[in-house]
């Protein structure tokens, strides 16, 4: 289960990025619908997550990627990830 408190960080960089008033922004809501977004940006998405959470991201990884739900589980779980890795 992806903490309340980083739903609320990625809510709050998503909604000042991408301009979106943040209540627009639910769990179950389709991710690129909502945030109007183009290939373009999706560059600026890989920059903010490498900003923001410190991990790299490649096009494959949005593939599965769907809704704001989607989205939380797929930072959360690199987060994880990044957490067990030996550096």
């Amino acid at each position: 289960m992806v903490d309340i408190t980083l739903i609320e960080k990625i809510n709050i960089i998503l909604s000042d990025e991408f301009e979106v008033d943040i209540e627009v922004i639910q769990p179950d809501a389709p991710l690129m619908d909502t945030l109007d977004l183009d290939s373009l940006d999706l560059v600026d998405m890989v920059v903010l997550i490498e900003h923001n959470f410190g991990f790299t991201v490649v096009a494959k990884d949005f593939v599965g990627i769907k809704t704001f739900n989607d989205f939380y589980n797929f930072i959360n779980s690199r987060l994880d990830e990044k957490r067990e890795s030996p550096d």
